[in-house]
């Protein structure tokens, strides 16, 4: 296009510009009005330093970051984020007395939950007494333990309808209570195979079939939690645990069965797969396999290891309405271990 044909465009367009009106809105009656203006206040975002990336954030039992903004009587959860809240919801914790269970159990305390933990220890970690107290004197709420072992059926049913009757409801589970055995498959004899599966699988599903009954029962629905593994997914690279990782892959398949059965009574049913987590347990295996220390963090896309605490977003969001549509998924969380 030459110079002076660009010119009478630009004039064009011009002279077109000047005739568009401002849009009006036209109401139900068809008769123009104009659209109110709104105040809009300005808002300064609060500066955070950033973290960095590649270094787990840790933190220890029974005390609150202060840039959550818990740790008062009332959880502050509810504030901004109500579908995170937890106020008032009676969740059962298995494998409750220490470890990844304990941790989650501390976050939902904070979420506002009421938390009966369960477990097969006499009694629970030292650290479970501090939460307790915590949950009592900080939070509102309380953090209570019944000693059981998910093989006990009988008696695991009779804990779960007492902790619904004692409080009218039931609202959700995390299933944690699980083993380990180390040992190459040409070596496992039948009856450990058979303990593994007995407190990995069975003792999974009777937890969470004691709670679904106490939800048909009282009618309130509810969300169940499974703990499954990435070892249910793929099989662990120098780590020969054949029974373990079978469990955990029956584990995942359950939750998907579970949910497909109990939706139409309103029980959602997840299950969470951790990557490698350091806790006491790992950090013993360390002392005896030093190499693992330095191996396993190189298998993941973050080059690090998981930290229990890691896990406590997800235990709030599974049970809380801000995942009220999810059902028979998996939540898997290995820093990228499984998307190589």
């Amino acid at each position: 296009m030459s110079p002076a044909a660009l010119v009478e465009a630009g004039s064009n367009m011009s002279r077109y510009l000047t005739r568009v009106r401002p849009l009006r809105f036209i109401g139900p009656h068809l008769t123009p009005r104009k659209l109110p203006r709104l105040a809009v206040q300005p808002v300064e975002a609060p500066v955070v330093a950033p973290a960095n990336p590649l270094v787990a954030q840790e933190r220890s039992f029974n005390s609150t970051p202060k840039s959550l903004g818990l740790g008062a009587t009332t959880p502050q959860v509810a504030r901004g984020l109500p579908e995170f809240s937890l106020q008032g919801k009676v969740i059962v914790v298995s494998g409750g007395a220490r470890g990844l269970g304990l941790t989650q159990a501390e976050a939902l305390l904070e979420a506002g939950a009421i938390v009966h933990a369960i477990d097969r220890l006499p009694t629970p970690d030292p650290d479970f007494e501090k939460v307790a107290l915590r949950a009592t004197a900080e939070l509102g709420t309380s953090l209570s333990y019944h000693q059981v072992d998910v093989r006990d059926v009988a008696q695991l049913n009779d804990i779960v309808e007492g902790i619904a009757n004692q409080h009218g409801r039931m609202d959700g589970l995390i299933a944690a209570a699980g083993i380990q055995q180390e040992t190459p498959a040409l070596e496992y004899k039948a009856e450990d195979v058979d303990r593994m599966m007995g407190v990995n699988v069975t003792g999974s599903f009777m937890t969470a079939q004691a709670v679904a009954r106490q939800m048909v029962r009282l009618g309130t629905g509810g969300s169940i939690v499974l703990i499954a593994s990435m070892s249910g997914t793929v099989a662990n690279r120098g780590l020969i645990c054949p029974a373990y990782n079978a469990s955990k892959a029956a584990v995942l398949q359950l939750g998907r069965n579970l949910a497909a059965e109990w939706g139409a009574h309103g029980i959602r049913v997840n299950t969470i797969s951790p990557g490698y987590i350091v806790t006491a347990m790992v950090e013993a295996l360390f002392v005896e396999y030093p190499e693992r220390k330095v191996e396993w963090p190189k298998h993941n896309m973050l080059n690090r290891l998981s930290q229990p605490s890691e896990y406590r977003g997800a235990a709030v969001f599974l049970l809380s309405d801000a995942s009220s549509f999810m059902t028979g998924s998996d939540l898997r969380i290995d820093g990228g271990h499984c998307a190589w």
